[in-house]
């Protein structure tokens, strides 16, 4: 599973035969101080293989290709330096020979005005070009660095990097993602409705399961059943149950068995679960709490069987490095048009509430009877300058995957309700929901304490090449 992934990059190290080869020197020991501090393993050309390990002819393309393949499980990105104008063809060869399906960093070394003479000279501002040139005649994607040139060391190429890794983490978590369906949509929420053949088609797995396969499991196992008892643990450990029976933490604690059981046997990477209102009416509780912790864990969970929504969680995720959730566009701030109301009966992860307790759901309570609510949290989200809110959604019609991102803050606003709840400010949010509401998404949209709409755009659009909509370059 991808809760965790290797920083692992293959590097190629461009070089013409004109230029000095100190400068490949220089930049392998400059690109190793970054790696360094930025916790990354390159997978290079060693110095010995032969001018200090940059590619420049067909042989060396053909080694460094050979290594990239033997770490290809682990290789998240390729990252291209050019200390000098490099090598085109050098370049390509290593990249087609590797037939590793990765995103590409192109990065360029700026020139010395005081130091244009034959002896140190660069030209890689005129190389990147044509290295460009050629990916982009083979038809490979690759990002660039937000400067045309830029130093290893300089602010603006660490800052690239980080977001680089982060574009690698999104397309290695959703290429290959395993999403588990507990659970029948509910009957009134058309609006979750999702295409298995469109996300087969993209690399995405739906393992599905009936709802009452975890309801048999809670009523056929004891309480003193000792994974229920170390779950119980948990429960009682992560949020605050005031004046909540023994007998529904119980409850909590061996759908949380089942729902460990259920991630490590389909092998999962995020789940979509259906949360009313059969559980209250056969088991009297709330599975609110259990998505919380698999969320905070790092294992997105979804509710209303939202299986895109697990998906754009997992994206999220993938992109911040930190939990997400899913929240319904659910009202309008007072008159403010740029402000509204995030909402949900109470799954979020515990990151998002951290002064949040274990509760009821009061709206669901009106039909089901608020006693067999129990497990729905209660909190409020503190004001963050960082968020990013993304959806990402099938569309049967068109036969593709389309997307959507923005960014915003929480701000400190109160709210006088229940649940978990959160009051976002999104500049120009009346001409975001104008958008939602023309191209027919869903009311939920996932959500993440953190600027990453930028990276989501680079991964979903540029190397998964879906239909994205990036609001705030709008």
């Amino acid at each position: 599973m991808k809760r965790t992934l290797p920083q692992k990059l293959g590097v190629i190290i461009g070089n013409r035969d004109f230029f000095p080869d100190a400068l490949i020197a220089e930049a392998r020991n400059e690109m190793l101080d970054v790696f360094n501090k930025l916790q990354i393993s390159p997978v290079w050309l060693e110095a010995e293989a032969n001018k200090g390990g940059g590619v420049e002819t067909l042989e060396d393309a053909f080694k460094c290709a050979d290594l990239f393949k033997k770490n290809r499980e682990e290789i998240m990105g390729i990252l291209v330096v050019l200390p000098n104008f490099g090598d085109e063809k050098g370049i390509l060869e290593t990249i087609k020979q590797s037939s590793l399906n990765v995103p590409i960093l192109i990065q360029g070394y700026p020139d010395d005005l005081n130091r244009l003479d034959v002896a140190r000279r660069r030209d890689a501002y005129c190389g990147k070009l044509s290295v460009c040139n050629n990916l982009n005649q083979a038809g490979i994607p690759y990002s660039l660095t937000s400067q045309h040139v830029s130093s290893p060391s300089s602010e603006s190429f660490i800052s690239d990097l980080k977001k680089f890794t982060a574009v690698c983490r999104v397309v290695h978590t959703l290429r290959g993602a395993r999403i588990g369906a507990l659970g029948a949509r509910p009957g009134a929420f058309n609006t979750v409705r999702y295409s298995e053949k469109i996300l087969e088609r993209n690399g995405i797995s739906i393992s599905t399961m009936d709802l009452s396969e975890m309801i048999k499991f809670v009523e056929s196992t004891g309480d003193d059943d000792t994974m229920v008892k170390a779950k119980l643990s948990e429960v009682e450990g992560y949020l605050p149950a005031p004046n909540i029976q023994k007998a529904k933490l119980y409850q909590i604690a061996k759908m949380g068995v089942f729902l460990d059981r259920f991630q490590d046997d389909y092998k999962l990477d995020a789940t979509a679960i259906q949360c009313w209102t059969s559980l209250q009416l056969n088991l009297g509780c709330n599975v609110c709490t259990n998505m919380s912790m698999m969320s905070e864990a790092l294992f997105p969970s979804a509710c209303e069987v939202d299986v895109m929504g697990a998906i754009s969680m997992l994206a999220l995720q993938a992109a911040s490095g930190t939990p997400a959730a899913l929240v319904d566009w659910n009202n309008n701030f007072a008159d403010d048009p740029d402000k509204c109301v995030l909402f949900h009966c109470g799954n979020w992860a515990k990151s998002f509430i951290p002064n949040g307790k274990i509760a009821n759901a009061p709206i669901l309570g009106t039909s089901v009877g608020v006693e067999n609510t129990v497990g729905a949290l209660d909190g409020a989200t503190p004001a963050s300058r960082g968020l990013t809110v993304a959806r990402i959604s099938t569309d049967d019609s068109l036969g593709l995957i389309k997307s959507y991102v923005a960014e915003g803050e929480i701000t400190n606003d109160d709210l006088k309700t229940f649940g978990n709840r959160a009051v976002a400010k999104i500049p120009n949010l009346n001409g975001l929901m104008n958008y939602v509401c023309r191209n027919g998404f869903e009311h939920h949209v996932g959500i993440t304490l953190a600027d990453v709409a930028s990276i989501l755009e680079e991964a979903l659009g540029r190397y998964l090449k879906w239909d994205v909509y990036s609001h705030n370059s709008k």
